[in-house]
């Protein structure tokens, strides 16, 4: 959790580092241009992780995601996947995100840390640790499941960044 607290540091501290937005980059984006921004970057370059980033940047985990010596493989939950996580905990945004130690450990459950990124041909069914020392568990019908037994459907696969990869999923994942 220590590097992971680092890591969200660093994508605070990235937050001030996007490109300026021109013309190009209000239009959809393709993975070649997203393959030269860290995941912190691509992440914000994304408005379905707003809170997300919102989320990394409370915790203090920018700086780990931004690392451009990492090899992250990022289960990054949408927006409606926050509230949808909000309404299960009863929580408000503004409570979970002052929890730091809670939001590190969720944040955390969403980062693998490898020798090198697991794009979706990669990716096998069986136990995976996460960098915050829980065990997610993918199925053999490619679904993500917590500690809780909910599983998350993958939306999208292999955005690539210069630093890991980015796999968007339908909820966030919680731990016990």
């Amino acid at each position: 959790i220590g590097t992971l607290v680092l890591s969200v540091a660093g994508l605070s501290a990235c937050n001030n580092m996007m490109p300026q937005k021109d013309a190009a980059m209000t239009s959809p984006m393709h993975s070649q241009s997203m393959a030269k921004m860290n995941i912190v970057q691509v992440a914000q370059s994304n408005p379905d992780f707003s809170v997300l980033v919102e989320a990394v940047q409370a915790a203090g985990l920018g700086t780990m995601l931004s690392d451009p010596n990492g090899h992250y493989t990022v289960f990054a939950p949408t927006n409606d996947a926050f509230m949808q996580a909000l309404q299960e905990t009863g929580m408000t945004k503004a409570q979970l995100f002052a929890n730091k130690p809670l939001l590190t450990k969720i944040l955390g459950g969403h980062v693998v840390d490898g020798d090198m990124a697991m794009y979706a041909k990669d990716v096998k069914p069986g136990k995976v640790m996460t960098a915050s020392n829980d065990t997610i568990v993918i199925t053999p019908q490619m679904m993500i499941m917590d500690e809780n037994g909910r599983t998350a459907k993958l939306l999208k696969t292999d955005i690539a960044a210069n630093n890991g990869v980015v796999h968007v999923i339908d909820k966030v994942l919680l731990p016990k």
